[in-house]
């Protein structure tokens, strides 16, 4: 396979066609960024972390039956996916209240949902990524009724598989990030999971180990990145 013209560069990634139709060549970077953009930064290996990460949560995701673009997994900051006409919809599974949940309920960070929430955001840097429902949804015809559905039921299941994962692993999964796009008529996880899209808490000490040390300051950024990669690969290569 032969990389090719890059035709888009993301915050966290950059995208090249190849020789093969439908097929993306992805390279994960270290680049970091926080507040939609209004904090920059670098955080040191955070592409090798993320793009490895990444890899290994689709094969365990694909394993269960969840299909993903994923394809194949290249070198330490590259993997092959197929291409997606994206949803522009963000579908966020909350386990536990943090961030903006936590301000927006007026509950301490930490608090125990009784259930996931599924929230659902716009898409869309300049607006800051706004907070949506079902009804904005299918008013600006951003997805079908169908699509919504299927894509808030395979977060619920993304959240189990990878809470069973991360608790074998002694991390906590407080909240997380998909994004999903349609291949050739069907709806697949797309992007990337790993601690620049998720809440990862240690079990046992409830410390960060994932971009809210990038976020808030609290140093030892690519520790924590380190950290969750070596926990999972320990639990799916063993």
């Amino acid at each position: 396979m032969e990389k090719r013209e890059m035709v888009y560069e993301g915050k966290a990634k950059k995208v090249f066609v190849t020789d093969q139709e439908g097929i993306y060549w992805l390279e994960y970077k270290d680049d970091a960024t926080a507040f939609n953009g209004e904090k920059k930064g670098t955080i040191g290996d955070k592409g090798i972390v993320n793009n490895r990460l990444s890899a290994l949560f689709f094969q365990a995701l694909a394993k269960a039956g969840i299909p993903s673009h994923f394809v194949e997994l290249l070198n330490d900051r590259e993997m092959i996916v197929r291409k997606l006409e994206m949803i522009p919809l963000e579908v966020v599974v909350r386990n536990i209240a943090a961030g903006s949940l936590a301000k927006r309920l007026g509950v301490d960070e930490g608090f125990q949902l009784a259930r996931p929430v599924v929230e659902l955001y716009y898409k869309d840097d300049s607006l800051g990524d706004p907070f949506v429902n079902e009804s904005h949804a299918l008013a600006m015809g951003w997805a079908e009724v169908a699509e919504l559905q299927e894509i808030q039921e395979m977060g619920l299941s993304i959240n189990e598989v990878l809470q069973k994962i991360l608790d074998q692993a002694g991390i906590i999964l407080v909240d997380f990030k998909l994004e999903f796009g349609k291949n050739e008529g069907k709806v697949l996880l797309g992007d990337e999971i790993s601690p620049d899209t998720c809440r990862f808490w240690d079990k046992e000490t409830q410390n960060k180990l994932d971009k809210d040390r990038f976020r808030r300051d609290l140093g030892q950024v690519e520790e924590a990145y380190e950290e969750v990669y070596r926990r999972v690969s320990s639990v799916l290569k063993a």
